[in-house]
């Protein structure tokens, strides 16, 4: 009775490496859970659980013909886990492969596709005269953003982008924000700038995106429906009218830390 909690736990003998044993098994489980919650792997996990239960309470009970049963059994539950699983296993690694550690070596390559297919999409609706508004996380997270409009978690693509902005979308009127090289949603309403120096020929949507860029440190970009001229909005500054070429040149500048040639020809007549 005279022994502590820390003596029942040999908290005493946990070192250095068993914290990160137990730091990263946490870490692990918390991830797989994520996975798993709200689809069918759950009641499957429980079943799982179950069983299992049913196997030690066996073990030190009479019910010898259950433990016989179940033990058998043992050798063929990996082979059907990987059958039963399989659709869950590939998201799972796929959700580990996203991890903040393993995107930071393939974040460039990654960010210049999206540069690219955010740059075809939005010159494409400013030929077509479709009006757009596209904010590119940075820094601070656009959470609150996201969760007000329609979560897509989706890969950056022309044909994506350009689909949601048809008028006869019903996702066009709001704003696509991208978060870590993917569409994290749709139909997102911005915050609309209170500066009276705004010229009052700026419709909601250059009004929307200077004040997301006055609130944050996110890129906005905007088609004029009326113009089709392409804008680029960024710490409540405007650069307008930008042909494709300048809007990509910023955007390597801005995202990548990228300064072309052509773009420091252009750079005096834009403000980083």
């Amino acid at each position: 009775m005279s022994e502590t909690v820390t003596d029942i736990l040999a908290l005493d003998r946990v070192g250095l490496w068993g914290l990160l044993d137990i730091a990263i098994v946490s870490v692990l489980i918390y991830e797989l859970l994520k996975v798993v919650r709200r689809t069918h792997t759950v009641q499957i996990l429980i079943g799982g659980g179950v069983v299992i239960g049913l196997y030690y309470a066996s073990r030190f009970t009479p019910l010898q013909t259950l433990n016989w049963l179940i033990r058998d059994m043992f050798g063929y539950i990996v082979f059907a886990a990987i059958v039963i699983f399989q659709g869950d296993i590939r998201r799972a690694l796929v959700h580990f492969g996203r991890a903040p550690f393993f995107r930071y070596f393939s974040r460039a390559e990654t960010t210049d596709e999206t540069i690219e297919e955010v740059v075809v999409a939005l010159q494409m609706l400013a030929d077509q005269r479709i009006g757009a508004i596209v904010a590119i996380e940075r820094d601070i997270g656009l959470r609150n953003y996201v969760e007000s409009g329609i979560p897509l978690d989706a890969t950056v693509s022309y044909d994506l982008l350009v689909t949601v902005f048809r008028p006869s979308s019903p996702m066009h009127d709001g704003a696509v924000v991208i978060q870590q090289d993917r569409v994290a949603a749709a139909a997102c309403f911005l915050p609309l700038t209170v500066n009276p120096r705004v010229s009052k020929d700026l419709g909601t949507r250059h009004r929307a995106a200077i004040g997301l860029s006055e609130e944050t440190d996110a890129i906005a970009l905007v088609v004029s429906e009326e113009t089709g001229r392409l804008s680029l909005v960024l710490n409540g500054q405007m650069e307008q009218d930008l042909d494709a070429d300048q809007l990509r040149y910023r955007l390597e500048a801005l995202m990548l830390n990228r300064k072309p040639v052509a773009a420091e020809r252009d750079e005096k007549g834009f403000d980083t």
